[in-house]
């Protein structure tokens, strides 16, 4: 069974709010940009994109590394939920 865009959001704002460095997290818009805010940079989007990998069993590939994909809880929630609708489950262990 999927997990809902409610479950995914709050596991994506949580990875934010416990890895980064976030003033009020409650307070940061799910559509402000993580990068112009200054709370990830380009390694810390490394560490985001290893916690999509592993998290939701995805696979991020090389061009899918763009702002319109990574920079906001709303754009990673679209790209997360594209993700896991194209691959379909994960392979049962």
């Amino acid at each position: 069974m999927r997990e809902s865009p409610d479950v995914i959001r709050a596991d994506l704002r949580g990875f934010l709010a416990e890895r980064f460095y976030i003033p009020n997290p409650d307070q940061l818009p799910d559509d402000a940009s993580l990068l112009e805010k200054g709370i990830v940079n380009s390694a810390g989007f490394i560490e985001l994109i290893g916690f999509l990998e592993e998290r939701f069993q995805i696979v991020v590939e090389h061009e899918e590394i763009l702002q319109e994909n990574l920079d906001s809880v709303d754009r990673l929630l679209r790209f997360v939920l594209q993700k896991l609708e194209d691959e379909g489950p994960p392979p049962a262990p």
